[in-house]
Formats: structure tokens, sequence, C-alpha cells
């Protein structure tokens, strides 16, 4: 960590000259224009904030004027705290008009942005998150920043105002200091970005080593890795599942589905609704941080789908349509996209819209109904939570049928017919604020959701929806051979990042093994394209997070490794193998072979960090079964479909070649020559360059398959 002059740590008399503020109270600031739901929350702030952009790039440089950044999301609730807190305050407000040029930014519109200046959060204080505040030269180099500060000192933090004022008089009046921090900050940047030497592509051998030290953090009492916070962790537990598809070490299976079982039982889940809040703060997954992100439910739906595949529960399967049910209510435009996120705020009140009285329960109910739903969910008198209850399940039907003296289907129904009527009520509160944005990676993560669904379940409603946000994506978040990054209130802005390239390609992937719709394929092939040509590091290797063609910024960063989102390098990778099966392009698989080699120690040091580099290592080793449909015209494969999907079949690559369907991309040789056979529908497995004889059944198919 750098060691950095504590800014907030003397009280200097502040020499400037006062001026009149720019912007006053029931005026709007420089956000009015904007399209994030985020921005144009701070709009009628009477702080004069500004987009990041040339306006007050070149206003800071013309005055001499240090900037303060600050970063943040519509769901954030601490964002929305030291808004009401400080930013809503005129005195405040006033102050940092005086001392700074101030610029907004949305975190989920320009990652770029975020991804630099919390690195230097992270460097100079050793810890991170939402609001970001970072205070630049006008060259937009930082030379302070943190998180959330109160208004007054608390929490064994300065107080905002002492922190404008120290941060100010830091670079107007210390300059020799502030350069001699700016050289340091420099090196460690430099050196963040030093390469690690290329290692060989590792072997199963470490696949099993990183599978033991992933293990070692499970918490064996209530689930998941680690202790609170407790976040979902979707990829260290997917990489459980396909550890215990290769060992047969029922022991990973286990970790997995007791962690999703109590996940779906706790209150990080909405039991009434559906859908998974961001995290628990709690290690029991009890209490959530009550907002509702479109990438955590687009993750999590094809790891349940995964377990059910595994285990037969149909329970796994039902928490994933009910997710995908909420998704398409709440957080689905009428014209196909899909929404960021729900706040966790409503009325000023972190989780007020979720949580219960139990008198109301009662009155909703009756008496009779609420005894069974009130033991069934945890509801008493004093609550869980803050002397109200958030819904969770410590019991089961069968127990709950013994206790009330009542049939099993009887408990059921009666659990049934209650979700529907607090759903009901529910809908009538005051709502969190939804951040409408349409975001084109998110999308991606969402799309991979619905096409895994529809895989397994195929119902006409999931076809559609996969359907109308292809062709929504491609209408509105897609210009002249690239994409774009977000768009809302009919005006699409900024280009896309490598996130969105790689997740909206793999959704196209999953979208194409799901409907069989080959400009579904032909698109994501030209993706990649130019994926690899506009952010591939051609000196050292690697993906950059920004393409040749963006906005300079100080740092040009590359996406490494995992967070809340997996590693768009990662994702990449596992599409250039599953593109390699298809095409036979020897440039993809290179390509691929060479982010293995970069990343292998990293994998092999943090596992938990680089588990989404892990699949595709898996993918790679274990070299994908290549499953071939060749299909008469005007037939239905359903059943063929059925039994490849309703498989744990991590690695697979599905293709259907119809005559009237034809891709160009389809162009590797194990697809060549192939017809149905005296008019069937003919089938072939292929793997590790071999094809099987053809089959004719679902049920030869199933065989070859095992």
């Amino acid at each position: 960590m750098i060691t950095l002059l504590l800014l907030y740590a003397c009280d200097p008399e502040i020499k400037q000259e006062r001026r009149e503020s720019h912007s006053v109270q029931n005026q709007k600031n420089h956000l009015a224009n904007e399209t994030s739901p985020y921005l144009l929350q701070h709009a009628d702030n009477p702080v004069d904030w500004y987009p990041w952009g040339e306006e007050a790039l070149n206003r800071a440089k013309s005055e001499d004027k240090p900037i303060l950044l600050s970063i943040g999301y519509a769901a954030c609730h601490w964002c929305h705290v030291m808004e009401h807190e400080s930013f809503e305050d005129p005195e405040i407000a006033r102050l940092m008009n005086d001392l700074f040029v101030c610029i907004k930014v949305d975190r989920e519109e320009r990652p770029d942005i975020d991804q630099i200046y919390m690195k230097f959060v992270q460097m100079t204080t050793g810890s991170g998150g939402w609001p970001l505040n970072v205070f630049l030269t006008p060259d937009q180099e930082p030379y302070y920043g943190g998180t959330y500060f109160p208004p007054d000192n608390r929490y064994g933090r300065p107080s905002w105002k002492r922190v404008l004022e120290s941060a100010s008089n830091f670079y107007r009046n210390d300059k020799k200091k502030l350069h001699e921090n700016l050289d340091i900050i420099k090196g460690e940047f430099e050196k963040s970005q030093q390469e690690d030497g290329f290692s060989d592509i590792p072997d199963m051998q470490v696949i099993t080593q990183c599978a033991r030290q992933l293990a070692a953090a499970y918490d064996p009492r209530f689930g998941g890795i680690g202790r609170a916070p407790k976040f979902p962790a979707v990829y260290p537990h997917s990489f459980f599942l396909r550890h215990y598809k290769n060992s047969n070490n029922r022991e990973y299976l286990n970790m997995v589905t007791f962690t999703l079982d109590k996940m779906a039982k706790g209150g990080i889940y909405d039991q009434i609704g559906g859908g998974f809040a961001r995290y628990s703060v709690d290690e029991r997954w009890l209490v959530p941080h009550f907002e509702k992100m479109l990438y955590d439910n687009a993750q999590l739906v094809p790891l349940y789908i995964d377990a059910y595949l595994l285990t037969g529960d149909i329970y796994f399967k039902q928490i994933a349509d009910e997710t995908l049910t909420f998704v398409m209510r709440e957080l689905r435009s009428a014209d196909g996209g899909f929404y960021s996120s729900l706040d966790a705020d409503s009325e000023g009140v972190e989780g007020k819209f979720y949580v219960w009285d139990k008198a109301e329960i009662d009155q909703l109910l009756g008496d009779e109904k609420s005894k069974v739903f009130s033991d069934y969910y945890d509801v008493s008198e004093n609550g869980n939570f803050e002397h109200k209850n958030i819904l969770n399940i410590q019991t089961d039907v069968e127990t709950s049928a013994k206790r009330f003296n009542l049939t099993t289907d009887e408990v059921q129904k009666i659990l049934d017919e209650s979700k529907r009527i607090l759903l009901e009520a529910r809908s009538k509160r005051i709502r969190p604020g939804l951040d409408d944005k349409i975001l084109t990676a998110w999308n991606g993560l969402m799309l991979s959701a619905f096409a895994k669904m529809y895989q397994i379940d195929r119902k006409d409603s999931y076809k559609q929806v996969i359907e109308e946000n292809v062709t929504f994506i491609r209408k509105n978040l897609y210009n002249n051979g690239y994409l774009l990054r977000t768009y809302n209130k009919g005006r699409a802005k900024y280009q896309a990042y490598l996130d969105d390239y790689a997740f909206l390609i793999q959704g196209l992937l999953d979208s194409y093994e799901a409907l069989f719709d080959v400009s579904y394929l032909e698109w994501a092939y030209e993706l990649t394209e130019y994926t690899n040509d506009k952010f591939w590091d051609g000196d050292k290797f690697g993906y950059f997070y920004t393409s040749s063609d963006q906005e300079k910024l100080i740092e040009r960063l590359k996406d490494e490794h995992d967070a809340s989102l997996p590693s768009g390098s990662a994702i990449m990778m596992l599409n250039l193998l599953r593109f390699y099966s298809i095409t036979e392009s020897k440039e993809f698989l290179e390509t691929a072979e060479i982010i293995l080699k970069k990343y292998g120690n990293r994998m092999e040091s943090n596992p938990y960090g680089y588990a989404s580099y892990l699949l595709g290592l898996d993918f790679y080793l274990k070299k994908p079964k290549e499953i071939v449909l060749v299909l008469p015209t005007d037939s239905n494969a359903d059943e063929y479909l059925n039994t490849i999907y309703n498989t744990y079949l991590p690695n697979k690559v599905v293709i259907a070649i119809a005559k009237d369907k034809i891709a160009p991309t389809l162009s590797a040789s194990l697809l060549q020559g192939k017809e149905p056979i005296d008019g069937k529908i003919t089938a072939y497995v292929c793997h590790n360059f071999a094809c099987s004889s053809p089959v004719f059944s679902p049920e030869e198919l199933g065989e070859l398959l095992k």
C-alpha cells in the first residue's frame, strides 16, 4: 500500500477567494440532460455537478482547479446517504463548488473511469467501495480519495467538509509534496501493471489443488465461501460442480447444493416475489443488502439449473424459474431490454418494501392461514430485523403439516395462496427506485440465463424473451460494426467495453444453442473478430478493458480477475474455445492458450479471484463434446434436445445443421459432408477430433453422452 499524506489529519487555514456558487437551490445543474437515473438523482443538488466530459475537464484546466470526482450507482445505499447528508446541504455544496470542479459518474455507465480510480483508492487505503470520492489534478491524476464521508466527524472518519478543505489546501499550497505523491502513485500504477511471467498451461492437478484451496474457505454451517458479508460466489460454486463431475467426489456437489438451498430459503432470496438481493450482511443469508441487481440474478440462474441437472431436485429449477419470472415482471422493458437494478431503499428506508409486520400478515391472510404461513416463513411479533420480519424458511412442508394436523398438499396450497395475496398487497406499496438504463454486458448475462432455461424447459415465453432481447440490442446498442454500452430514454451512449462484448457473445452462443438461429452465431463471430482486433494487447498479450478507439484516460487497464462480475478476459477465452469447435480457427485456439498461460500462475495462487478462468481451463483440458444434429427440413428435434440439455454437460458445443439454414461460420471439418441419413434426424457426438457413428434416436444419443 502507498503511504500518502493523511490530508484530514491537519486543519489548515484555507486561503481562498470566495465567489458566488454557480448552483443554487431550485436550479438544475449540468446533469439535467443525462440519461442515467443515478446522475439524474443528483440533477437537483445544489452541487454544480458536471458529467464526465470535455466541458468539466477543460474548466478544471483553464481555472487550475482540482477535480472532485464522485462515483456511485443508483442502487447504492451509502451513495444515497451521502447525497442526503452532504450533497443536498447548501453550505457543503457551496464549499464544493468554490473549491473544485465537481464531476458525477455512474460507475455502471463508465466502468473504465471507476476501474482506474477505484484501483487508486484501494492502493492508497487498502479498501474501496461506493460512493467513491477522489480528488484529481486538472490532468486527471488522483492525489487523494476515499469512500463514504459523514457530514460530521463520526465512525472514526473525518467530516466531508474537513476533507474538502484539506484536499483543496493540499493542491493549492503544497505543490512540492503534491508532485512527490503523484510520482509515487504513478510508480505504483506502473508496478501493478507489470506482467507476470508466462507459465505452462496448468494441468488437472492444478484444478484439483484449486478445488481443495477453495473448499478450505467453505462455511459448513451455513454454506457459501467465507464469512459475513457473504456473496453468492457463483463461479467458485460452478467450479465445484465441474470438479465433482471430474472427480466423483460428492463433497463438492454437497457444498454447492447446501449453499444454494440455504440461499434460496434465506432472506437474500425474495420469498414473495422471487429474485436475489446483492449479498447477505450476515453469515446466515438472512439479512440482505436489499438492492436487486440484474447481473446477480443472471449469474445465479444457470448455477441453480446446473444443480437441478446434477441432482434432479425440482426445487432448484423452481428457484431459477421464479427468478426469471421476477425479471420478466420487474426488470424487463416493453421492447425487450433488461433494466439494471432495483434500489435497496424506498421512502428513504433500506428494505422497507420487503419487510413485514406480523399484524399486517394476520390481517391480510386471516388467522388460520397466517398461523401456517408465519410458522413456515419465520414471522413473529418481535421480528428478525429491526422489529420487522424478513421472510425466510426455517422448516419444511412435511413438518408444518404435522404441526398443524394438515396434509402436505393443504399446507402447500395455503403457502401458495398466501404468497399470491402478499405479493398483490406489496405491489401497492411505494416501490424501490428502478434503474431503468439498459447495459449491454448485463443484458448479455441475462440473455444466457434465459437461453439456459429454455434449453431445459422449452416454454414459448422464454423463447420470446430471447428473441426480443437480441432484437433490442441489435437495434439500439449496435452501430456500424461496434457495440454501445448503455441505453435509456431513447439514447444509446458510450462505446462498449470488454465485458459488453464478452458477455453478449456468450449470450448469443447460448441463444444459438437454444434456438439454432444462425444469425446469432454469425453476429457472435463478427463481435469476436472485432474484440480481438480492438481490445487485444499485441505486445504484452491479454485483453484491455477499453478498445483502441475509446477515450484515452490516464491508464489503460486490463480486465483480469473476477469481482461481482466474471472477468471479461476469462469469458472471452471460453467464447474462443467454443468457437474453435465450430470454426477450427487456429487463431482462436492460440489466443485462448495464451490467456491460459498468462494467467496460469494467478489461477493457482488465487482460485477465488480467477474461478472463471478455471472453468475455461477445465473446458480446454477435458475438451468439449461436440454434439451435431443433422436435421431434415421441417423436423422437430425437441426430444433430442431434451436428451442433451437435461444432462449435466458443462463442456459441450451443440450444433444443428439444416440445409436451409447454413451458416458460413460452421466451417469446422467435423461438420463437413454430414447429411440426414434416410431422411431421419441424424446425431453425432465428436470428442478430441473423432466422431461417433451416426445415431437415429434420442435414446441412442443419450447412451453416447454417457
